[in-house]
């Protein structure tokens, strides 16, 4: 199907219709908020129940009936502006200005407008006010907006929900997964449980039996690695953070290889890191390995060493650590820890290593229709 429509720039006041009706007696209807992220949310979700805010002034209030739009003109940006797809009236503050599309503009098609760049540059240009800038409904009359007819606007707003459907049903395959992965975690790492018979928990040492540090420095050509509370030890350079230092003191850095595992400056949050990467990190973090890389399996420990319970676990040797300050590694090597044999270990490594495969794709299909929305956005309004 052809896009490329015979569009006609139009002042956007001809299109919509201001809608503020007083709310006077109907104090029944419920008191909404607008959230950037949410669109239309009961005050009661948003602020809590009992809040003041929501029963106060419901007869200086206006009424936002379904199929309306409705923003904060103090808060204009791009998200901002919230449509009413409620089958019901509801109450919000008289700060809000409320309108209506008319019948030749499509609603999904004109909330689609409002999220692109273009609308975003032209309230930057016609915004009032001092250090606050307003965007009040005189000047979003006065904004200008190009739209084809109106069958061509409810095809384009039906390939750009088709795509949003798309995003939303991706989210759920992820969301899927990654309960998966927790409640995995929850089952197969539990320190505080021994049974010789259970397969899981059949051996029980100190994990200074199992671990010691290394610290091997000279090596200041290789990349300089930091730690993240997601992805393990990731190259510095490909952090969008400006962190500043010195090649003079690289010669300093400890040498990271693949299969290390790093206490860093947040392990009481986030655990222990793990490296496939070669590298060199800062002096203030601690690089461990196995004392016996036959008898473990590097993947089954990196995800035992991010689980919720070892991090409950670290929470017995951590008391007073904040962030600046890393755990004593000698007090973590006076932990006992269960595990499986290495066989078990290895299926279990094996099985967090597909659903973290599963997890990556889904997140990359995400990230992609996300892009593809917002090329479609930024290029079907011209």
């Amino acid at each position: 199907m052809c896009l490329i429509f015979d569009w006609a720039q139009r002042k956007l006041g001809d299109y919509i219709t201001v809608n503020k009706i007083k709310n006077k007696e109907n104090n029944h209807f419920i008191p909404y908020s607008i959230s950037n992220k949410w669109g239309f949310i009961p005050q009661e979700k948003q602020f809590g129940e009992g809040n003041t805010y929501s029963k106060t002034n419901k007869a200086t209030n206006y009424i936002v009936e379904p199929n309306t739009f409705a923003y904060n003109p103090a808060r204009i940006n791009v998200g901002s502006i919230a449509y009413q797809n409620n089958q019901f009236p509801v109450i919000v503050s008289s700060l809000y200005e409320i309108f209506k599309a008319k019948k030749n503009l499509n609603d999904e098609f004109l909330m689609n407008w409002f999220k692109t760049e273009k609308f975003t540059r032209q309230i930057q240009k016609l915004q009032e006010g001092g250090v606050r800038q307003y965007f009040f409904i005189d000047k979003m009359q006065e904004s200008r907006i190009t739209i084809p007819f109106i069958s061509e606007q409810e095809e384009i707003s039906k390939t750009l929900n088709q795509i949003s459907n798309l995003i939303k049903l991706q989210q759920r395959k992820l969301k899927q997964y990654q309960l998966i992965k927790k409640w995995l975690c929850s089952v197969v790492f539990n320190d505080t449980v021994h049974d010789d018979a259970n397969i899981l928990f059949s051996n029980r040492v100190k994990a200074n039996q199992l671990f010691e540090s290394i610290s091997k420095k000279g090596f200041k050509d290789l990349p300089v690695l930091s730690a993240s509370q997601e992805k393990g030890m990731v190259f510095r350079d490909d952090i969008s953070k400006n962190i500043t230092y010195t090649n003079s003191n690289l010669n300093n850095y400890k040498l990271v290889s693949p299969g290390n595992f790093v206490v860093h400056l947040r392990s009481f949050q986030g655990g222990f890191s793990y490296s496939n990467k070669i590298g060199i990190a800062s002096p203030a973090y601690t690089i461990f390995e196995f004392k016996d890389n036959i008898k473990y399996d590097s993947i089954f420990w990196k995800e035992k060493f991010k689980s919720y319970n070892f991090i409950q676990l670290l929470k017995k040797v951590t008391y007073g650590v904040r962030d600046g300050r890393s755990i004593s590694f000698s007090d973590f090597l006076s932990l006992y820890l269960t595990f499986p044999d290495i066989e078990i270990q290895k299926k279990i490594g094996k099985c967090f290593k597909a659903l973290d495969n599963q997890i990556s794709d889904q997140q990359c299909i995400i990230q992609q229709l996300k892009q593809l929305k917002q090329f479609l956005l930024q290029n079907m309004f011209i």
